[in-house]
């Protein structure tokens, strides 16, 4: 069974991206009506049709698990704003200079299949399309999901600062801790305000969070007063965060759940980015983590004004063969050559979770045997030329040790400012939401 949730991600991250000229393999005789612009984002447009499918993709998928909905005017506006930031994001991506080949996506949905107990890519594919969504649809959702991952990486990374105390607390934290083997899974609702909130703002937003509230402990569905009322990114998936340990979550959020039962609804809790509202959905045992690490190391040479993108692949390509007639070593030419951090180490990036890399890098890592070379590709940071020289499975479950504190803390920065930043692009943006006739600059 293709697992669902897959899916409802990649289409869910992006947007399920439909032409307005569209052909179905014959001529259609009659005539069809034109697709309509329902909304402007900066140069570009969503689409009528991408907003129609994506409200159809979320209802097929309520109703393949049984889960209810809000109104239609409520499932559009959260799938406009889905798709308003995808646009947004995309835009960035070019910007940045973010691509993903085909070669890579065939990858990574090659990858995906696997992960799903599909051992050739023409049953995932079959699978795919029996859930009527379009096969080059799904791949060009996944494409933009590796994007948009990549460009919120690169974007929000450097604004998340750690400092050694913070990792030293937390490790004693976790060492001391009689919770350790729980595990929540949380429903999140966030009833947003400017950046600069007034008391009206202020006073409007908590009556809205208290409505929400009310409604919850009335029994209404977490879920579908989530996609309704959230200005949280899971919005369209519910609210669900997910299973998460005490240490992987906000800090708010673990104050508030330490120790609580299932069902349990908290708030509204002011932060700065609005009233959040948060129910524990289930509760369980921990389950047991391993992660895969790799070693491996690379020569990274950036295309400039004076250095074209082909004289950079071409470089690599060279010092390749040279590497493999025995004419130079890797590391020497790393020291000399690599425009990374890294080159003062022979280009060394030492032991890593592959996820911590840059979607590229990782699916270069993820093809290669211990010792072996990958041709030179490109990632968002310039092109590269790896080897994988180890590989090794870590029982991550109950490590306590700082790289393992130093990621959690990561983790929880990241989404706190993840919000903030797609906050601060979206009020840069001119957006003007046609149906509406609400603009925003």
């Amino acid at each position: 069974m293709l697992n669902k949730t897959i899916i409802r991600k990649a289409v869910l991250a992006s947007g399920l991206m439909i032409s307005s000229l569209g052909f179905s393999g014959f001529v259609q005789a009659e005539e069809q009506p034109l697709d309509s612009v329902a909304a402007i984002v900066n140069s570009g447009v969503v689409l009528e049709s991408e907003v129609n499918a994506l409200v159809n993709q979320v209802k097929q998928q309520a109703a393949a698990e049984g889960q209810s909905l809000p109104s239609d005017k409520a499932l559009r506006t959260q799938a406009m704003e889905k798709l308003i930031t995808d646009a947004l994001m995309m835009e960035l991506g070019e910007r940045m200079g973010v691509q993903i080949s085909d070669a890579q996506l065939d990858d990574t949905i090659k990858n995906i299949a696997r992960e799903n107990g599909f051992n050739n890519i023409v049953d995932f594919r079959m699978q795919i399309i029996s859930t009527g969504m379009q096969w080059d649809s799904y791949r060009e959702d996944v494409r933009k999901q590796l994007i948009t991952g990549e460009v919120r990486r690169a974007s929000v990374r450097r604004r998340v600062s750690i400092t050694p105390q913070e990792i030293d607390n937390l490790v004693k934290m976790m060492q001391e801790q009689t919770n350790a083997d729980i595990e929540y899974n949380l429903g999140h609702i966030l009833i947003a305000f400017p950046d600069e909130p007034t008391q009206e703002d202020l006073v409007a937003a908590k009556d809205r969070a208290d409505k929400v509230v009310e409604l919850l402990n009335n029994g209404s569905d977490f879920k579908k007063i989530a996609i309704a009322s959230s200005s949280a990114p899971t919005a369209l998936e519910g609210g669900d965060l997910g299973w998460r340990s005490i240490n992987e979550m906000p800090t708010l959020f673990a104050e508030l759940v330490n120790n609580k039962n299932v069902g349990d609804i908290f708030g509204p809790v002011r932060t700065g980015l609005g009233f959040n509202i948060v129910k524990i959905l289930d509760i369980r045992g921990k389950q047991k983590v391993e992660i895969e690490e790799v070693k491996s190391r690379h020569i990274l040479i950036k295309p400039s004004i004076i250095l074209s993108e082909e004289k950079a692949e071409q470089m690599l390509l060279d010092m390749l063969a040279q590497i493999e007639a025995g004419e130079a070593d890797f590391d020497t030419l790393a020291r000399e050559n690599s425009e990374g951090p890294t080159a003062t180490r022979g280009g060394d990036l030492g032991w890593a979770e592959p996820s911590n890399y840059d979607p590229a890098f990782a699916q270069a890592l993820a093809d290669l045997e211990v010792d072996e070379y990958h041709k030179p590709f490109r990632s968002s940071f310039g092109w590269h030329l790896v080897q994988l020289t180890g590989r090794r499975t870590q029982d991550a479950t109950d490590t306590n040790q700082s790289n393992r504190a130093y990621q959690l803390i990561y983790n929880r920065k990241f989404g706190t400012e993840s919000i903030r930043w797609m906050k601060e692009i979206r009020d840069e943006a001119y957006i003007e939401i046609m149906d509406e006739g609400n603009s925003n600059e």
